[in-house]
């Protein structure tokens, strides 16, 4: 049951009521109308704006139309008060008793409650990670494998049809220095002394297994040959020896994705699809040949004013036109990401989103000019920025891991503080707002640790079923089954307030799904959970409202279905995150 799309369909009623006494002329819409909750409490349960988007139509006063739709809504069994406040808002105050219904929702095992439809079925591409195969995810990457993660889980738990994809940047000249870097080690591994990593290479000591490979399988051939022909040997194993790590990386954050597609089969697959990409924009007129004026605040030193292939991004919204085609005859890379997401488009994805790291900002107006021009208009990108995450222990900064060079690697993190911690924690900021995680505070067990406290309400209410287990041996702790209770009794403001916040969970998925903010259900995660929190205390301090009454069986069950519906809730919502929904806390 989503509360909003109910009393929405109750205030549709009454405009067609009124439309039937002819207060409204029949052709009056209701565009532009909203059922959400007010802005202040304190106004009510639901405001909509309903009057003031007929008044036009109705030629009335947005007030005076209120009032005569107040008429109506004042017929409904569930309305216990009606104000019209503002130019015309109309706020409606729901009867206690009608909360009881939520907690019904919640448990009909017949549906998932908060699930949505609102996607249809349609096709969602959500791309992230992508790191460069060149060595471990750190912890700016492991931020946005999460976010990206999480974001696709609640697409999916909203209807849409999600494909999660990572793509492997395996061409161009940083995955040759990566290869490179492999070769030293390779040498190494033969016994050769190679002294200090040079200066551009990668330091780190994952790839030492990678040189030890290629010692056991090439022995000393490699050394025999000129670069051009041990690179592509020693990149390929070098890649390939990334991605095993990077997806083993992954799957310790409980990520796995549908499709990986490879940079480098876009150039040397049976057809190369840059070449093809770049052909075809030539034939729309989108390509001509040009000169661009020098980056802004920046030497000049290296810049080369020449002419060059260039793709007429300025004409889809994007500040300079770019280059396609580097002064080596290679292509650049906004020229194979423009192929990549024209593959995409084609594979049937008209709606894309990709997750990025705060150092591809500058990227964003160009690659949503390409897609708009790659796909006529008809294809939407969405470019979500993850912002950096500043590591802490106990307020002091986390020096950087030995192990891989220059970086904090996930693995580092998850195994310090657990996969739990390290994805709600990186959820618990809006992906475009800088995170501090600090080592010390998310293993702690306290309320200032948003983790423990969410946690801790799942495990609070398994132990409600333990002990009523122990007070009415009928009810099964693990899985316990309340027959018709009765759930008007629960007319405290405490449970009230549970209840309503409950009441809020579909409008918060479908309000995150399409905004592509997946944190809005961490925080969400968070209220449920100050508000049992707060009910638990005050049984503590109100004897009347602790969970089990040994002497009314019949409240007792009105309760422990309260309980049982917060811990469904939680759960859904943690399954959304990718956490898991902890039974008892050790």
């Amino acid at each position: 049951m989503n509360l909003f799309a109910h009393f929405e369909t109750e205030i549709l009623a009454a405009v067609d009521r009124l439309k039937a006494d002819g207060h409204l002329p029949q052709d009056a819409e209701c565009n532009g109308l909203s059922v959400e909750p007010p802005r202040d409490a304190a106004h009510g349960d639901i405001a909509t704006n309903a009057a003031m988007v007929l008044a036009k139509k109705a030629a009335m006063n947005p007030r005076e139309l209120a009032g005569h739709l107040s008429g109506y809504l004042e017929k409904s069994a569930h309305i216990a008060k009606i104000d019209i406040a503002g130019p015309g808002f109309i706020n409606l105050t729901l009867k206690p008793e009608f909360w009881g219904q939520i907690v019904t929702a919640v448990l009909d095992d017949d549906s998932i409650y908060g699930q949505s439809d609102i996607g249809q079925g349609e096709k969602i591409n959500v791309e992230y990670v992508s790191a460069n195969p060149t060595g471990p995810l750190h912890v700016g990457h492991c931020r946005g494998a999460v976010f990206g993660d999480a974001l696709a889980n609640l697409l999916a738990f909203a209807g849409y049809d999600v494909t999660r994809e990572y793509y492997v940047n395996d061409a161009g000249a940083q995955v040759d220095v990566f290869g490179r870097s492999a070769y030293l080690r390779y040498r190494e591994a033969l016994g050769e002394d190679i002294g200090e990593i040079p200066q551009g290479l990668y330091p780190g000591d994952y790839l030492k297994p990678v040189g030890a490979k290629l010692a056991e399988e090439h022995g000393k051939a490699l050394l025999d040959m000129e670069e051009a022909a041990w690179l592509p040997i020693v990149r390929e194993a070098a890649v390939a020896a990334a991605m095993d790590g990077i997806k083993h990386d992954l799957a310790i954050l409980n990520i796995h994705h549908d499709v990986f597609v490879s940079e480098r089969s876009l150039i040397e697959g049976e057809e190369d699809q840059v070449a093809a990409t770049i052909d075809w924009l030539t034939e729309q007129g989108l390509v001509y040949e040009g000169r661009l004026p020098p980056p802004k605040g920046k030497r000049l030193e290296g810049w080369e004013d020449r002419e060059q292939s260039l793709f007429r991004a300025t004409e889809f919204g994007d500040d300079i036109d770019r280059a396609l085609i580097k002064s080596d005859g290679g292509y650049t890379y906004f020229a194979s990401d423009m192929a990549y997401h024209r593959d995409k488009f084609s594979r049937g994805f008209a709606t894309m989103i990709n997750v990025w790291g705060a150092d591809h900002s500058g990227y964003v107006k160009r690659m949503q000019a390409a897609v708009r021009a790659l796909t006529g208009g008809e294809g939407e990108l969405d470019i979500k920025i993850c912002q950096l995450v500043n590591l802490f222990r106990s307020g002091e900064p986390v020096k950087m891991s030995k192990r891989s060079g220059d970086f904090v690697t996930v693995r580092d993190i998850v195994e310090e503080v657990g996969r739990d911690s390290v994805r709600f924690m990186m959820l618990y900021r809006k992906n475009d707002a800088p995170l501090d995680f600090d080592f010390a505070k998310v293993v702690e067990q306290s309320r200032d640790n948003p983790v423990f406290y969410v946690q801790y309400a799942h495990a609070r209410a398994h132990s409600v079923f333990r002990k009523a287990h122990e007070a009415f041996p009928d009810l099964d702790p693990d899985n316990p089954t309340i027959t018709a209770p009765k759930l008007s009794l629960l007319d405290h403001e405490a449970e009230i307030a549970v209840m309503k916040r409950l009441a809020h969970f579909p409008r918060l998925v479908q309000s995150a799904a399409t905004a592509h903010e997946p944190h809005r259900v961490a925080f969400y995660l968070s209220d449920l959970a100050g508000d049992f929190h707060g009910l638990w205390n005050r049984g503590k301090e109100l004897p009347q409202l602790r969970f089990i009454n040994l002497g009314n069986r019949e409240l007792t069950d009105a309760r422990l279905a309260l309980v049982m519906a917060t811990a469904r809730v939680l759960r859904a919502g943690f399954d959304v995150l990718g956490v898991r929904a902890i039974k008892e806390l050790r």
